[in-house]
């Protein structure tokens, strides 16, 4: 019994490490107000789902991206309206003397699966691109906001 609940919380750990690979954090030493806005306008470019500031929670809409000249199976063939899907979850806390901001992106692709779902979305790496692009806005924003940047 041990064993079974043992094993069970190992793998929800390593889990939950595995999902918050590839977050970016920011730490500004500014009111946490400020901080919560900036994250507000590095967002602004999605549609906002979850948006609350008591508990620092900011979570986008998924936003699809047109990848054309994708191919799929052993012979390539052209996937016609290949696409990515990706959502922005950014995280505002307040630590004692700075807040921190974090944020990550998370991306699917549209792919061919195989059996009776041909395709479906299937989880991808973050876009470099996207993560600096939200880490550009965001230091921008914090810095209008009077925040400092360590």
């Amino acid at each position: 019994m041990y064993r079974h609940l043992s094993l069970f919380l190992t793998t929800g750990l390593l889990t939950a490490c595995v999902s918050t690979s590839g977050m970016q954090e920011r730490y500004a030493v500014c009111r946490y107000d400020h901080a919560w806005e900036a994250a507000l306008d590095a967002a602004k470019d999605r549609a906002i789902n979850t948006q609350d500031k008591d508990v620092g929670l900011i979570v986008t809409g998924w936003l699809e991206i047109p990848m054309p000249g994708r191919t799929f199976g052993a012979l390539q063939r052209d996937l016609a309206n290949s696409k990515d899907r990706s959502r922005i979850t950014l995280t505002v806390k307040r630590l004692d003397d700075v807040t921190k901001v974090s944020f990550i992106e998370e991306r699917q692709r549209w792919a061919f699966r195989g059996g009776s779902r041909l395709f479906g979305w299937a989880d991808t790496d973050p876009s470099a691109d996207v993560m600096n692009d939200v880490q550009r806005r965001l230091d921008a924003k914090l810095k209008e906001h009077g925040c400092s940047l360590p």
